[in-house]
């Protein structure tokens, strides 16, 4: 072998060797630091990336929650991007609740079963996607709410709520954390958003303990009262202390005051 040979073989065991050191050491990383699946992990490292550098996107810090733990996630609704933002404050899977069609999306629908979304029906009560929703949060997992129950086109700070997030917290027996998205991107669009530049801001606030409610789960004036509360604490995330909550009916739609005429793209929404 001549000398130029063996000066080749042997930058190539070592590069080689260097290769295989990094990905054990990634691979060691991976199962020490997040709970991910194999499938999971590159969507979590795209969504770091992407809103970090696109988005440019901040947290106040992390959810304030133990490990093991099980809670319910709550959120202001301004863009279909916000699952992505809240999953900054986490190494964990959060289970987020999605309209049904979407999840049966030609498109989307394998990226929700990778992700292990909820998927529910928006007319009326879902009761297979709360029951599913209950045994997450029981068992230690994150499950994320928009109590909005749709994305939030108009002036106001929150529009009114849907007490879903307090049913499956009081049945699950565990902590509400609420959570405000602002500056997030959104043209009106599934799929434009993705294309827009923006600097957003997720503000984690802290859990509220709703223990004492816990017996009393199947009382309406109490899911009523926790989910004006959830409210009000999303709103003062915002800065809107002043906020005054509303319910929305089961079958609640947007006032025409509240549709908009129609939503002009623009970089970011506050």
């Amino acid at each position: 072998m001549h000398s130029d040979q063996a000066t080749d073989l042997l930058a190539f065991v070592i590069l080689l060797v260097l290769a295989l050191a990094l990905v054990a050491w990634a691979l060691r990383w991976y199962r020490r630091e997040t709970h991910y699946t194999l499938a999971q992990a590159p969507f979590w490292l795209l969504n770091l990336i992407y809103t970090r550098v696109a988005w440019r996107t901040t947290i106040s810090g992390p959810l304030p929650v133990a490990e093991n733990q099980g809670a319910v996630i709550v959120c202001n609704h301004s863009s279909s991007l916000d699952p992505s933002f809240i999953q900054l404050a986490t190494n964990r899977v959060v289970h987020w609740m999605v309209a049904r069609e979407y999840c049966l999306h030609w498109a989307m629908a394998w990226i929700f079963r990778i992700v292990e979304s909820i998927p529910v029906n928006r007319g009326g009560v879902d009761t297979a996607a709360t029951k599913m929703a209950i045994r997450y949060a029981q068992e230690g997992g994150l499950v994320g709410i928009f109590p909005e129950g749709q994305i939030n086109h108009s002036d106001q700070v929150l529009l009114p709520g849907r007490p879903g997030a307090a049913l499956i917290a009081l049945k699950a027996r565990v902590p509400v954390i609420p959570c405000y998205v602002s500056g997030a991107p959104y043209d009106g669009t599934e799929f434009g958003c993705l294309l827009m530049t923006a600097k957003t801001h997720l503000e984690v606030g802290q859990p509220i303990d709703i223990s004492e409610y816990y017996e009393r789960d199947d009382e309406k004036e109490v899911l009523e009262l926790l989910t004006k509360r959830f409210l009000i604490e999303i709103a003062r995330l915002a800065g809107a202390t002043d906020f005054v909550p509303r319910l929305a009916g089961r079958h609640w739609k947007p006032l025409r005051a509240e549709e908009p005429e129609h939503v002009a793209p623009s970089s970011t929404r506050r």
